[in-house]
């Protein structure tokens, strides 16, 4: 009989793969993000599995949290035209028959890669230390801040010039809007901030 573990490991792995097929094979584009919430949550639980419990709540937090959900509500949102999107499409079909057939020759040599070079998995060097020496996190902190902190730093810095970028080109200055200035705010002194007004009775200012 199977483990508790390995049932689970099954369960997920069937879910992962069955759930990303219909991501593609899904002709409502609001199921095929549906679909890749419940890849992203099957993923998460292999990551959980493994050990790597970091990398399972940054899989639900970032992508199932944030990404998925914003990818639902903008096709939930924008009125497509999917018939014309398809339109045209079959004549890319054989470019992508082409980059599909590479990538399945790329998954039979990593997977079978063993069985012609069965020390190949003794040459391999372990990017880090064994989770029974270090937790997942302390591990991810080895690599990232020690090895590739330049790295890490730089892939930063390109997403807030992007982020910058974004709203500059995003930003309108439209005639007679009332901004924000946080020099005048900041500013403010009792004689600027309150107007005293003298109201008679019975009437309004």
């Amino acid at each position: 009989m199977l483990g508790l573990q390995a049932f689970f490991f099954y369960v997920f792995a069937i879910v992962s793969v069955g759930s990303a097929m219909m991501v593609v094979l899904s002709r409502n584009p609001v199921h095929s993000v549906l679909f890749l919430i419940l890849t992203f949550v099957a993923a998460a639980g292999l990551f959980l599995l493994t050990g790597a419990e970091f990398l399972a709540l940054i899989l639900i937090v970032v992508y199932v949290g944030a990404v998925a959900i914003l990818f639902l509500f903008v096709v939930m949102m924008l009125d497509l035209d999917f018939g014309r999107i398809k339109h045209g499409a079959l004549q890319y079909a054989p470019i992508g028959a082409v980059i599909g057939l590479i990538l399945l020759a790329q998954l039979i040599i990593a997977v079978t890669g063993s069985y012609y070079d069965p020390q190949l998995s003794a040459r391999t060097v372990l990017p880090t230390p064994p989770l029974e020496q270090l937790s997942n996190i302390e591990a991810l902190g080895h690599v990232i801040y020690t090895r590739y902190v330049f790295f890490f730093q730089m892939a930063g810095l390109v997403l807030f010039v992007a982020m910058i970028g974004a709203i500059v080109l995003t930003l309108r200055h439209k005639p007679g809007l009332k901004r924000q200035s946080i020099p005048q705010q900041v500013a403010r002194n009792p004689a600027t901030a309150i107007e005293i007004r003298k109201v008679e009775s019975g009437k309004g200012i």
